[in-house]
């Protein structure tokens, strides 16, 4: 498990290109606001069967993006505060807001910035959320795993549900190349890709638009590879009670690879010709 702290000159410059990333990614979804008013939803059912009944819950959804999934929660009767390190996200998930008559709190602020001052201060919140695309961009989890902790009630739950970090180890073309292991930071030059436009209608369920064709992310990003090993052994680490563990076939709407085979729900699945393989993985802990 690492024992370094988190590298915040690193998550600057990973907040640039997810400043010019969410631009692209949002700039495909069709009125949202509408979608929210209407009734609409984002979660998928791993998520809402994890989390449970959220009415009335004090929820912080860490790493939140453009606060799609947040509103989803408000939309359910949580009282959710999102927090995301990327401008572009946040003022695009607050104007959502608004827009849909959803109330939700966002906070610009790094992950790690945001657990120090909340756990400073004498608000605590009842469930600690987190999904998809979120455990790469962590430079160091010991760190992040007892902020966690801190931030919760006694009795306060984190949920996580998140991409498997054995897809790490693919190139695009399903070729072996990169380690599972502890691994980073290792810089993509090519920067946060515009994986909406790459998933379509799968990652847009308001309705997909053409929006910005061609993306190129001028900033490059790094990335951080931890095994699910060291994800639940940092969360037992800081304190917490593993409640549950799952692995899944299938991913939820991000169609990262070639060949990727389209399931019920916004499912997506390896090629026939791969081997099945976890694709997601979920965990539940709580405070004691």
């Amino acid at each position: 498990m690492d024992t370094s702290g988190p590298l915040r000159d690193v998550h600057e410059q990973n907040r640039l290109s997810w400043n010019e990333a969410t631009k692209a990614h949002n700039s495909h979804k069709h009125d949202q606001a509408a979608f929210f008013r209407e009734g609409g939803n984002k979660l998928y059912p791993e998520e809402r069967a994890l989390l449970g009944d959220v009415r009335g819950k004090r929820i912080v959804h860490l790493q939140c993006n453009a606060g799609q999934d947040t509103l989803s929660l408000a939309q359910l009767g949580a009282d959710v505060t999102g927090v995301d390190i990327s401008d572009e996200a946040v003022a695009f998930a607050t104007q959502l807001s608004h827009d849909s008559g959803i109330p939700a709190a966002f906070v610009r602020a790094d992950v790690y910035d945001w657990l120090a001052e909340a756990a400073a201060g004498s608000e605590r919140w009842e469930v600690a959320f987190s999904s998809y695309g979120a455990v790469n961009w962590l430079s160091g989890l010991t760190t992040w795993a007892r902020g966690i902790h801190d931030i919760l009630a006694p009795g306060g739950r984190f949920v996580l549900v998140e991409f498997h970090p054995v897809l790490w180890m693919f190139e695009v073309d399903w070729s072996l190349k990169y380690d599972y292991f502890e691994a980073g930071p290792q810089k993509w030059d090519e920067g946060v890709s515009d994986y909406v436009a790459e998933s379509g209608a799968n990652l847009t369920p308001s309705g997909y638009k053409e929006g910005v064709v061609d993306f190129k992310n001028p900033h490059p990003v790094w990335e951080f590879q931890w095994p699910t090993s060291s994800v639940i052994g940092a969360l037992l680490g800081a304190g917490l009670v593993l409640e549950s563990f799952a692995e899944y076939p299938y991913a939820n709407g991000w169609k990262g690879f070639s060949g990727m085979r389209e399931g019920e729900g916004r499912r997506v699945y390896p090629p026939e010709h791969i081997p099945g393989l976890p694709m997601m993985f979920s965990v539940s802990a709580r405070r004691p």
